[in-house]
């Protein structure tokens, strides 16, 4: 009776500790990232605040989800975000494209698995405003790209018209996604409603020195770039313009490579986008502040993140802050520790309950 008694205690003791373990592990740890203003820490910011948290490329399986994503990692992806929520209070979400894992090759009826998922994921992020971009493993490539496909797409998320576009304002902050995988995909119907919705949001972007369309080629992967409209003029105050919100980023060859170098000049605009999977902060030549958020998921990196956005005022500041979540290595590592623990446990006590029988 004595040896059940112990059991049963350890067990109790072993649960709680797991869960314990389980609501410490989810919280989120964030840094504040210096951005490139100069004058951003002087004094005088509004009073207003608008909080806005960033993520990226959750690759969501829905019902081709095996064991170990539904019941490992998409749970935790859900305590991430229901902890991320609690501690950080944001007052919207954007997640910035790549929501399904296989979306460009999934019928209508996979794709409802997918954002039921999605829904369920997000918890309570579902009760504040929250939007979503397009990416290419949603929508394709441009060889697959279909404008019926991505309308019925783009009618089942917030705020995106038929191209998969939309424009917003919250707290006096006016944002703008585009369909970077329609903008990059030469002269088709959806590239030309992209342009439509630049134009109307009179956006520019030009890249100075750099140049558009030779920052962005993804090594090969797309043929065709901005071109021409990337090196349009624009008349509008970059100062005064919306937050673009892409999938692609502008300020990289290649997914491997991330310059942190920072021009020296006031920041006057700023550009979230995602897709490379891992965290970036860029400014360009004229003054662009471009930040490109990592992956949360653990199907993409060991160590997944999000981005924190706090504009103050009447945006002329923006505050960034990276979030990393724990490591998928260092759950396991913890696990198989605990398990090693009650079986070894297990196995004195069966030992002693052994000698005591032979006694």
């Amino acid at each position: 009776m004595e040896a059940i008694a112990w059991r049963s205690v350890l067990s109790l003791i072993v649960v709680s500790s797991l869960m314990v373990y389980e609501e410490w592990v989810s919280a989120p740890s964030c840094k504040i990232i210096p951005g490139p203003d100069p004058y951003e820490h002087e004094s005088g910011r509004g009073t207003e605040e608008l909080k806005v948290m960033l993520v990226g490329d959750l690759l969501l399986l829905g019902s081709e989800a095996g064991f170990v994503n539904r019941y490992f990692r998409d749970y935790y992806m859900a305590k991430f975000f229901r902890k991320s929520f609690d501690s950080l209070n944001p007052d919207m979400l954007l997640v910035l494209g790549d929501v399904s894992a296989r979306g460009s090759e999934s019928t209508r009826s996979n794709w409802l698995p997918v954002f039921n998922q999605f829904d369920r994921m997000l918890g309570p992020f579902l009760g504040l405003p929250f939007h979503v971009t397009l990416g290419d493993r949603d929508i394709g490539e441009c060889s697959g790209l279909n404008p019926q496909s991505v309308n019925w797409i783009a009618g089942n998320l917030p705020g995106l018209d038929s191209a998969g576009c939309g424009a917003f304002e919250i707290s006096n902050v006016s944002f703008v996604s585009v369909n970077a995988v329609a903008l990059l995909c030469g002269n088709n119907k959806l590239r030309f409603s992209v342009e439509k919705v630049i134009e109307r949001e009179r956006i520019d972007l030009r890249m100075g020195e750099e140049g558009t369309a030779e920052a962005i080629n993804y090594s090969g992967k797309f043929g065709k770039t901005y071109n021409d409209f990337a090196r349009r003029e624009n008349d509008t105050s970059s100062l005064s313009g919306p937050v673009l919100l892409l999938h692609f980023p502008l300020d990289r060859r290649d997914d491997g490579k991330c310059s942190h170098e920072n021009s020296n000049t006031r920041e006057s605009r700023i550009i979230f986008s995602a897709h490379t999977h891992e965290f970036c902060d860029h400014t360009h030549q004229d003054g662009t502040r471009e930040v490109t958020v990592s992956a949360m998921t653990w199907k993409a990196r060991d160590d997944p993140g999000f981005v924190v956005a706090t504009f103050h005022g009447n945006r002329r500041e923006v505050s960034i802050s990276y979030c990393s979540l724990a490591r998928e290595s260092h759950i396991l590592t913890a696990y198989a520790s605990v398990l090693v623990l009650l079986l070894s446990f297990v196995i004195v006590a069966n030992i002693s309950q052994w000698r005591s029988l032979r006694l």
